[in-house]
């Protein structure tokens, strides 16, 4: 029997504002332990939290940019389990009515495009962190992150695949990010996920019965971990066994999913309205604000880069992947005037460099100004291809400008018929077997010739100019 896999994902995106979502506690990364938290994030008795309205209009904008029903009234609930690391007892949340409703993004997959549904978007407050001693069976509480504003975002159960999951993912990062709400740190937890799966019969309209996978703090985590799972449960009903329905944690040094504890339902939760926080009730004139402040999306901006600047699909989607990239790469165009060449460059050389030291576009020590500086000296055949890519590494290394470097090497290149003709026809000479081979009919030999040139001349020399100069030497 063959099955397919239904995925659903929980997404959770910590919001950048500067203080927590009920008090004014800084919300920010690293601090030490217990250093940023107060009587309202403590949940001691008494106290009475009060909302931070920029959480609001972060989480509006992260509603309207994938295309959600803003509901004009929300209201916040409380949560109940205990964990050591949730001081109150409960978290805040958002139940019954959440923020925002009935959304979708679209992500490319196979070549082609799938809409994957949003169920809701809703606000609610981050537990603690538990720092687990490795040479003693204590644990230790950090409260710094209880209180830290996220923004929840449930998909609807169209996910097909590990690969749709993570295309999915890198969706939402990306939107997040565009918009400046979530810096989408996955290894600091800024930006994680929950996964229920479920495997049924290929052709069935009815759900299997679900898990839950927790623990997976990156995309290739989430990969491994979709994909372990979806063969578990095949492997279970095979032997004719049921799968348990229950929350289960990914392992990534040993590659498996181990059992964690019974899957809660809602009502184990026993949610009810937070006595202590009025509802949330957004005007059409507030919504209209916010949608005003939206900049240019990932999905639009690649539609403008195909169309402006002529890009292939791919390349336009690989560089607009990030705003920071974007941006780089529009600033490269500035300077060039060529935007096939500067997204060659960009993705080829640049990325390339960046992705073996691990660093960021942000990181980049080349100047998207610099950058477009070489470009333009190759374009004008001030030096060849070959001569940029050993300049582009000098600049990389050392923050020089192409033109400085080109300069203090002597690396212009040869543009002087004359000199090229009188070393193209030493090398013929040097070669007369090559010579009568290619004249006899191999003119794949043609390209032996060039790079002898480019030898001799330490590849200083035009590539094109010694193409055209060995076809008329090699005539006869």
């Amino acid at each position: 029997m063959k099955y397919e896999a239904v995925i659903g994902l929980e997404v959770h995106a910590q919001l950048l504002t500067d203080s927590k979502i009920f008090c004014s506690c800084s919300t920010q990364f690293g601090a030490p332990p217990n250093s940023h938290v107060c009587p309202v994030c403590l949940g001691m008795p008494g106290v009475l939290p009060v909302l931070n309205k920029q959480v609001v209009n972060f989480a509006m904008k992260m509603a309207l940019a994938t295309h959600c029903r803003i509901n004009p009234f929300s209201v916040f609930a409380r949560k109940n389990y205990f964990y050591p690391d949730l001081p109150k007892g409960y978290q805040i949340s958002q139940y019954e009515h959440p923020l925002a409703e009935d959304g979708w993004v679209e992500i490319e997959i196979n070549g082609g495009k799938k809409r994957i549904g949003i169920i809701r978007i809703h606000m609610e407050e981050d537990a603690g962190k538990l720092i687990h001693d490795p040479y003693k069976p204590v644990s230790y509480v950090d409260f710094n992150r209880t209180g830290v504003p996220l923004i929840e975002i449930v998909s609807k159960p169209d996910i097909r695949s590990p690969e749709e999951a993570v295309a999915y993912l890198k969706k939402l990062r990306s939107i997040l990010r565009y918009l400046e709400i979530c810096d989408g740190n996955m290894e600091e937890g800024s930006f994680r996920c929950d996964a229920n799966v479920s495997v049924r019969p290929l052709g069935s309209e009815k759900f299997g019965t679900r898990t839950e996978l927790k623990n997976m703090n990156s995309f290739k985590h989430v990969q491994r971990a979709l994909a372990y799972e979806i063969e578990r449960q095949i492997s279970v009903l095979e032997e004719g066994d049921v799968v348990v329905q229950e929350t289960r944690l990914w392992d990534e040094a040993k590659g498996v999913t181990r059992s964690m504890r019974g899957k809660e339902e809602a009502h184990d939760y026993r949610y009810f309205p937070d006595p202590d926080l009025v509802p949330v009730e957004i005007d059409s004139e507030w919504i209209e604000e916010i949608r005003q402040t939206l900049p240019e999306l990932p999905d639009e901006k690649k539609e403008r880069f195909i169309k402006e600047y002529q890009l292939p699909p791919y390349d336009a989607e690989v560089l607009t992947s990030s705003k920071e990239l974007a941006h780089y790469f529009e600033a490269v165009v500035s300077a060039c005037h060529n935007p096939k060449m500067a997204s060659n460059w960009v993705m080829s050389e640049l990325l390339g460099r960046l992705n073996q030291d691990k660093r960021d576009i942000t990181e980049c020590p080349i100047a998207p100004e610099a950058l477009g500086e070489l470009i333009q000296l190759i374009t004008k055949g001030t030096i060849s291809g070959k001569i940029g890519k050993t300049v582009f590494e000098e600049m990389y290394e050392t923050g020089a400008s192409a033109t400085e470097i080109v300069k203090k090497k002597g690396l212009v290149q040869i543009t002087d018929e004359g000199v090229l003709r009188e070393i193209a026809q030493k090398i013929i000479e040097t070669h007369p077997k090559e010579a009568e081979q290619y004249k006899a009919g191999k003119e794949k030999l043609l390209g032996f010739f060039v790079g002898q040139m480019m030898k001799e001349t330490k590849g200083k020399a035009n590539p094109q100019l010694a193409n055209k100069i060995f076809k008329e030497l090699l005539k006869g």
